[in-house]
């Protein structure tokens, strides 16, 4: 029985990701996310209490997901080399290799769609999405901090500039490859961030 509930939340916090990122999270109707995902509004409430807290559930499991994206990147890179800026720049490429073996168009980032409607989300909502964009920024600080150590930087920019450097050039990326229908520029985003680190760091 757990697993068959399991089952239907997961298939409720997916077809509801999908709709919110074609029509936005306010004009995604409960009806809608029924419809799509063919289950009863007892059943939608049976595991979540409504738009507010379906929200806090897509945020967390968005933010999971990403998690378990560049915790996996970072580890095949750490395997492959123990100099601190190889590994940036190998989980850099690794990066740009899994946004290029995407089979569709990137579908959209939730917390940059969830942004735009910021004033529309509760509290709860606003601080996971804040936590989740912390959480990216010190994992790259981190990874350029012990670049730093070993390869002195070049020009006057802190690791936390371009730690959100790094979500900048994905969130642009996405942008692009939505608007142009074309994963490769979310890669080639990346890319020549991976390029511009490299002059910074004054890798050969």
């Amino acid at each position: 029985m757990t697993g068959r509930s399991n089952s239907s939340r997961e298939r409720i916090l997916e077809n509801a990701e999908s709709i919110v990122l074609e029509k936005g999270f306010h004009a995604t109707s409960i009806k809608d996310i029924l419809d799509r995902s063919a289950i009863t509004k007892g059943g939608f409430f049976y595991h979540f209490d409504g738009k507010p807290g379906l929200a806090v559930a897509l945020v967390e499991r968005y933010l999971v997901q990403d998690d378990e994206v560049f915790s996996g990147l970072s580890e095949q890179a750490e395997a492959l080399s123990e100099d601190p800026l190889h590994q940036l720049l190998i989980f850099l490429n690794l990066l740009a290799e899994t946004f290029g073996r995407l089979p569709d168009t990137h579908p959209g980032c939730l917390v940059a769609s969830f942004t735009y409607e910021n004033q529309l989300l509760n509290e709860e909502v606003q601080q996971l999405m804040q936590q989740g964009l912390e959480s990216w920024r010190q994992m790259m600080i981190g990874k350029l901090e012990r670049a730093g150590a070993a390869y002195p930087m070049a020009g006057d920019v802190s690791t936390q500039t371009l730690a959100d450097m790094f979500t900048a050039v994905i969130e642009g990326g996405i942008l692009l490859a939505r608007n142009f229908d074309e994963n490769r520029l979310i890669s080639e985003q990346v890319l020549a961030y991976r390029a511009f680190l490299r002059m910074v760091f004054g890798a050969e």
